[in-house]
């Protein structure tokens, strides 16, 4: 381990400074710096064109683009947020710099299969950006292009729906490819989390010592270890139909395409698990610590993670109750979508019970962890709706979905990754943010998000449809509302993200090692963390939670 003149350690900010020790590197720590570095790139650019096609839908008939160009926009923002940002999200990122420190690891099982894993992220990346390449310039240029499949940006959809994927005269071969690499990046993250939280937890660190943020992570990457292998085959079948016409998905050639949404669906729904799950675990970490009591429940919440990723397995064909499959697959798996809502209530439950009579502090971290409950319960409640097979056949192709997914979404991933970068921020840095900016920030994402999609519940009741560029005049009054909330909830991630940017490289506070007072590991180290994370190995005695429980010799923890 590297130490200064004076023999202290350094933190892996400063151990071996210089690009190229950041591109080279094998610590965890900076790898997930360096996805979070790459993401919120990505978000910012996907959000921009969300705010774009919330101005064109401000009224009605074409304002700022044609429909084509929506089609494109409309593709690009869900392919670069849910396959470059959320996706990979919380576990690239908080995963990677916090289970090796909350389970007393020195990295992670496989340091350089992590570092591939986000080489593999940034391949994934650039391929997408090449899709976006149109046919332009002199004639054999153009052709060029043209015979290399870099048609014009895709149009598709972010699901890739057969048969118009098929047939699209846009990219569709290079964004599916750059789908299909950013699965392999997926798949060895998630083996190497396994791995890592089998072997490497410190002595005293049994199963049931481990923060709940860790079993979050383990369930997820299970799912994102058995789940995404179909996905990668179903996009490589895309390719296959488009390069050699083989007639898998394709009517015309005796093809199913109901077939690849049974495909898709399979891994897209547990993928949802994949973006919400870490979320939940977020949360579970947030509350006992600012309402200083004991994780009500813990086991339970637990289980309820696998519990999750397993039922999550079985309820993909919910997406697909008008596309046409049996009344009794429909009948069947409308029950076992009701079936996820249990362990999802029993957490909701517990974070609710360990609030309950609690010392709460009311700082940022928190608001954002409150939030996020409040948000997920809207998220749950409007599920049943698309849950029941008589509801859903009206729901099914209007904004009612459009506003269910984000609340689940953007209100359980987006702002779970955020409460996770104001509460792990010291740590992290070792600086502190600008609270009252924080909380402004915190104030103006919290109104933006229910402005801009409780008004799209009532557009879907009302008959709106999702994905059309044009609507009926007595729609307007609430697409003008939902895009004010869209550009105040914009307004609030870019002065979320700013100021905990510009505190890390310009601010002067520096942070307390423990400035929130929690009992898990990661906080019994220095912030910034040295290099390898501990001086020794650590040996656990306790669970992370034993807030407010009496000590040998009085007092309480």
């Amino acid at each position: 381990m590297a130490e200064s003149a004076t023999g202290e350690k350094l933190n892996y900010l400063n151990h071996e400074r210089g690009l190229w020790s950041w591109l080279t590197t094998i610590d965890h720590k900076r790898i997930g710096l360096m996805y979070l570095f790459a993401m919120t790139i990505f978000f910012f650019v996907a959000g921009i064109l969300a705010l774009c096609m919330r101005l064109e839908l401000f009224h009605p008939g074409p304002d700022i683009m044609t429909a084509e160009t929506y089609n494109v926009f409309f593709t690009l923002h869900g392919t670069i947020m849910i396959f470059l940002f959320i996706v990979p999200g919380i576990p690239a990122t908080m995963g990677n710099f916090l289970i090796p420190l909350m389970i007393g690891a020195k990295d992670v099982a496989f340091p350089r299969l992590n570092l591939l894993s986000y080489y593999l992220y940034l391949i994934g990346a650039v391929l997408a950006l090449v899709a976006l390449v149109k046919p332009v310039g002199p004639e054999f240029f153009s052709n060029f292009l043209t015979w290399l499949g870099l048609t014009g940006p895709v149009d598709t959809g972010w699901t890739f729906y057969a048969p118009y994927s098929l047939e699209s005269g846009t990219a569709v071969v290079w964004m599916t490819f750059a789908a299909f690499i950013l699965g392999f990046s997926s798949i060895l993250t998630g083996l190497n989390f396994i791995v890592t939280i089998h072997k490497l937890r410190a002595p005293g660190m049994t199963w049931f010592r481990l923060p709940v943020f860790i079993w979050a992570s383990y369930a997820t990457a299970i799912i994102q270890t058995l789940a995404t292998p179909v996905v990668g085959i179903s996009l490589l079948l895309i390719i296959l139909e488009r390069v050699m016409g083989i007639g898998i998905f394709n009517p015309k050639l005796g093809g199913d395409p109901v077939l690849f949404e049974h495909f898709f669906w399979f891994y897209s729904h547990p993928v949802v698990y994949i973006m919400v799950l870490p979320a939940f675990g977020i949360v579970g970490e947030i509350i006992p610590v600012f309402s200083r009591k004991p994780l009500f429940g813990y086991k339970m919440v637990c289980y309820a993670s696998l519990a999750i990723a397993f039922v999550g397995f079985f309820i993909w064909a919910h997406h697909m109750f008008v596309a046409g499959i049996s009344d009794k697959s429909a009948i069947y798996f409308s029950i076992a979508t009701f079936g996820v809502a249990i362990p999802t209530a029993i957490k909701v439950f517990n974070w609710v019970s360990t609030m309950y009579k609690g010392s709460i502090r009311l700082e940022t971290p928190m608001l954002y962890a409150m939030s996020f409950v409040f948000i997920f319960l809207i998220a749950g409640t409007t599920g049943v709706y698309l849950a029941t097979l008589a509801t859903d056949v009206f729901y099914h192709d209007t904004y009612f979905v459009v506003a269910h997914f984000h609340y689940t979404i953007q209100g359980g991933a987006v702002i779970g990754l955020i409460a996770a970068l104001h509460f792990w921020y010291p740590k992290i840095t070792g600086k502190m943010y600008n609270d009252k900016v924080a909380r402004s920030a915190w104030f103006l994402v919290f109104v933006g998000f229910n402005l801009t999609f409780l008004p799209q519940f009532v557009l879907g009741m009302q008959g709106m449809p999702r994905r059309y560029f044009d609507y009926l005049p007595m729609f307007e009054p609430m697409h003008q509302l939902s895009t004010i909330g869209a550009f105040i909830n914009g307004a609030g991630y870019s002065l979320a993200l700013l100021n905990l940017f510009y505190c890390a490289f310009f601010g002067k506070e520096r942070a307390p090692s423990n400035p929130f007072e929690s009992h898990s590991l990661e906080w019994q180290t220095q912030s910034p963390p040295i290099h390898e994370n501990f001086e020794e190995t650590p040996v656990v005695t306790d669970w992370p939670y034993s807030y407010g429980v009496p000590v040998e010799g009085g007092g309480h923890h």
